[in-house]
């Protein structure tokens, strides 16, 4: 099903659901540095240019005058160029001069980037601000504030987001507005509890409850006492814990293993999961009870993909904390754009940390779209409406080395990656090269460099019924 071009990136609310809305852009990109300037599509059309003057003017010395029109149409939006010197470029892209495309992900006009949204009146109003160390934007930033209400009231908060959305981000917002700010967060990651520890873990221990325990042991639940518990993955736990877990919450007691008297306890909680609560509930993994004591009040992160206007602050972000000191090419930015992110801020931030290591090896000046790994953002993610990798840039300054060059010839994971990507594609050369961050060209260079057909063979091991 073809998606709208206009996501509800920062308003929070979707299409068809909020009728005052006011469609736009966001300038998220130029003069080399990160912005957050939202524009209405007024009467549903807005010119971008260097025209002084103009709601759509941009101080870009790549920009032409009349450089190119965006309209929308019902729930799409569509850019023409209007001759512009430089190019328009449509999801990685160059439009030809005159002719009309739609824009899913991102527009580049000179060295600014551009993407649509739903509704600029957030953006207007928060725009995109760093809070406590955290890039919020402004959906994020109205999450912020639902769980820091939360938090001055006392009550529980129940975290949904995909893994990487920041999930232990909005737990420290919410310990912080409440009155327990002064005593710890204990952030525990049930998943990463082994099934035979977890009571001991959570819970503690008394001196010989079982062999090892020498000594009285505090579990994390004692550890959170008069401060705040951010249970992530919560529904990981055994069952038979949820019970206990349950009984603590209510009775605001705890027992240690091998002991005869419980123990008061006193802390607020704030849990997490990335799947629907309700859903585990339906599946046996989460106890009904438990369900109606943690489920809400509740707040859900957007996947970094539909918060795009964040993209380009967290590159500075994570670029600046980097020895080397590199800024970010405008190229790095839309390509980043146009990737899912399936791991989201926490695989951005780390991929991108990679490629100001590999451009600062090369000697780079500045961080480019050829620095990132071709699997970057887009390696178990699903395509989006749109993406393509971009094609080379004359003032990208990774674009002047041959591909060849920058991809190695000895990656013997190569093929893999190419028959997979094929296999993944049905063939499609042009839908391959997207999924692996690649041009075409490089695509076809680097199938006939390691021997692989137009389409990838089967896989041995593929029992997909016919």
């Amino acid at each position: 099903m073809e998606q709208p071009t206009l996501p509800p990136s920062a308003g929070g609310h979707g299409a068809g659901r909020d009728h005052g809305r006011v469609p736009g852009v966001v300038v998220v990109f130029t003069a080399g540095a990160p912005a957050a300037r939202a524009v209405a599509l007024d009467d549903g059309r807005l010119e971008l240019g260097r025209r002084d003057g103009s709601p759509g003017q941009l101080d870009d010395g790549r920009v032409s005058r009349s450089h190119a029109l965006i309209e929308l149409d019902g729930e799409r939006s569509a850019v023409t160029d209007l001759g512009s010197q430089n190019g328009t470029f449509i999801d990685g892209e160059r439009l030809l001069p005159r002719a009309r495309a739609q824009v899913h992900r991102v527009m580049r006009v000179g060295d600014t980037l551009v993407v649509p949204c739903a509704d600029v009146r957030p953006v207007r109003r928060l725009g995109v601000r760093e809070l406590d160390g955290f890039v919020r934007g402004a959906a994020m930033q109205a999450v912020v504030a639902e769980a820091e209400r939360a938090g001055r009231a006392g009550a529980t908060l129940h975290v949904r987001g995909e893994t990487g959305t920041g999930k232990e981000g909005i737990a420290l917002a919410f310990h912080r507005a409440g009155a327990r700010a002064a005593h710890p967060l204990i952030a525990v990651n049930c998943a990463a509890i082994p099934h035979a520890l977890a009571e001991r873990l959570l819970f503690g221990a008394r001196r010989g409850a079982y062999s090892g325990i020498e000594a009285d042991a505090g579990g994390f639940l004692q550890e959170a006492e008069g401060g705040t518990l951010f249970l992530d993955e919560i529904g990981e736990l055994e069952l038979a814990v949820q019970a206990k877990l349950l009984r603590v919450l209510e009775s605001r007691e705890v027992v240690p293993l091998g002991a005869a008297r419980p123990r008061k306890v006193d802390f607020a909680l704030c849990s997490a999961t990335n799947k629907d609560l309700r859903a585990l509930v339906a599946a046996g993994t989460l106890r009904e009870d438990l369900y109606f004591r943690i489920a809400t009040p509740a707040v859900t992160l957007l996947a970094l993909r539909d918060r795009p206007e964040e993209i380009p602050a967290l590159i500075a972000h994570a670029l600046a904390a980097e020895p080397a000191g590199l800024a970010a090419h405008v190229s790095l930015i839309e390509q980043c754009l146009l990737r899912p992110w399936p791991g989201n801020v926490r695989e951005l931030i780390a991929e991108v940390r990679a490629a100001a290591q590999a451009a600062a090896v090369a000697g780079a000046d500045r961080v480019a779209a050829g620095h990132l790994a071709p699997t970057a953002g887009s390696l178990f993610g699903s395509a989006m409406p749109g993406p393509r990798a971009a094609p080379a840039d004359p003032g990208d300054p990774s674009a002047s080395d041959e591909p060849r060059k920058r991809i190695p010839r000895d990656d013997a994971d190569w093929r893999r990656r190419i028959e997979d990507a094929l296999r993944a594609s049905a063939g499609n050369i042009a839908a391959a090269a997207r999924a692996l961050g690649l041009h075409r060209t490089q695509l076809r260079r680097l199938m006939e460099r390691h021997g692989v057909a137009g389409s990838a063979p089967p896989a041995a091991d593929d029992d997909t019924p016919e």
